[in-house]
């Protein structure tokens, strides 16, 4: 390897450790009131390091936002692909939703939810959930571990709790923080799915 590409590697590596730590600044205290001075010295690097990330904050909060989101949905993935049976799929999904989810604060989301770029990142990968959460019902209702439902209806209803979830909704009605909504809607999709067979009977 080359000095010059040596270098390269060298200020790529450098680029995604400061991308990283961005994520963990902005989940934990959201973005709408930095500046980027302010996001400069919180790093410890200059402004000029700033832009060879991005041309603006604006742009450096989309690259950092859509970076949140990438690795949180390749880490659920990993965890969903794990169980066999499809509704311990469903479970692991969405607890492992849950988990990534934790860090974010709620000034991060609210931040989210006033920027109509990073907004629409958010839509995007919680219509993204929905769909994922869709197919795996259609098929375990085809391998017949999962009753005959409405797999679209299911998805939508998913999708519908996971954005009331982050606007903030059901812990203002329910007093659960989001990690605890999280492992509750994943019980009531297992159990709403499960074979009635295997449903325990009504009291």
């Amino acid at each position: 390897m080359t000095s010059l590409d040596t270098r390269s590697t060298r200020t790529q590596a450098r680029r995604e450790e400061l991308l990283d730590e961005l994520v963990a600044l902005v989940l934990a205290e959201g973005f709408g009131a930095f500046t980027l001075d302010d996001l400069a010295r919180r790093l410890h690097c200059s402004k000029s390091t700033l832009y060879g990330l991005a041309a603006s904050k604006e742009q450096l909060v989309v690259a950092v936002v859509k970076r949140f989101f990438q690795r949180a949905t390749v880490a659920v993935e990993e965890r969903a692909a794990v169980p066999v049976d499809h509704r311990e799929q469903l479970s692991a999904y969405l607890l492992a939703v849950a988990e990534r989810l934790q860090p974010a604060s709620p000034a991060f989301f609210a931040d989210v939810a006033a920027f109509a770029p990073a907004r629409e990142i958010y839509e995007r990968n919680t219509r993204s959930a929905a769909a994922r959460v869709q197919r795996m019902v259609t098929d375990g209702v085809a391998a017949g571990t999962i009753r005959p439902v409405h797999a679209s209806f299911v998805g939508a209803a998913v999708a519908a709790v996971m954005a009331a979830i982050h606007r903030g909704e059901i812990t203002a009605v329910t007093g659960l923080d989001d990690a605890a909504a999280y492992r509750e809607l994943a019980d009531l999709v297992v159990a709403g799915t499960a074979p009635r067979g295997d449903r325990a009977p009504a009291g």
